[in-house]
């Protein structure tokens, strides 16, 4: 169990807000998850971790694919709907899930990703990390601030832009290495 300090600081971690799917044999189940993660950037490689407890795990071992759908600001319902599992409302709301090729992606996510699993690692943590490349995306509504989660704070919309308009701290630390060594402060 995570120290409860410890477990309050990961708590102030912030993360989108995804919703990943997967078919096989004619079943098709989505979960909300918010451990999707780019870890190349060289290669469209993503990783998802996913808890051998959902119903949705057996479906990507088997079929070795999933999506993930990039929710908006304004898709918190979709995203509450998710987040439980499926079978405790018996799969009532259809209407947030389209099918793009035969993997479900939710209806007006901001993007979404068809993925083909590539490595496993299983058996270490809780979740199951799957590794899987990017072969087909769906673009929806891009303009649209994208849904975010904190186990601390909970469901937020990204905001306001961190730097003021025009300010580089790039281009300020970029000119202070032009101007050539700073004497060691040791």
């Amino acid at each position: 169990m995570i120290d409860r300090e410890l477990k309050r600081a990961l708590g102030q971690m912030v993360k989108g807000v995804q919703v990943v799917g997967a078919a096989h044999d004619g079943l098709v189940r989505a979960y909300t998850s918010h451990w999707v993660c780019q870890v190349s950037f060289e290669e469209p490689v993503v990783m998802a971790s996913v808890s051998p407890k959902h119903d949705t795990h057996p479906l990507i071992a088997a079929s070795g694919r999933f999506s993930v759908s990039i929710l908006a600001g304004d898709q918190v319902e979709q995203g509450q709907y998710f987040s439980y599992p499926g079978h405790r409302f018996a799969y009532v709301a259809p209407e947030y899930l389209d099918l793009s090729g035969d993997l479900p992606v939710v209806r007006d996510a901001v993007a979404w990703l068809h993925c083909d699993v590539e490595e496993v690692i299983t058996g270490r943590y809780d979740h199951d990390l799957f590794f899987a490349r990017v072969v087909a995306t769906g673009t929806g509504r891009l303009e649209q601030p994208p849904l975010l989660y904190s186990s601390r704070h909970g469901w937020r919309v990204t905001g306001d832009k961190a730097r003021e308009p025009g300010t580089s701290v790039r281009d300020r630390l970029l000119a202070r290495l032009a101007e050539g060594p700073r004497p060691d402060p040791s």
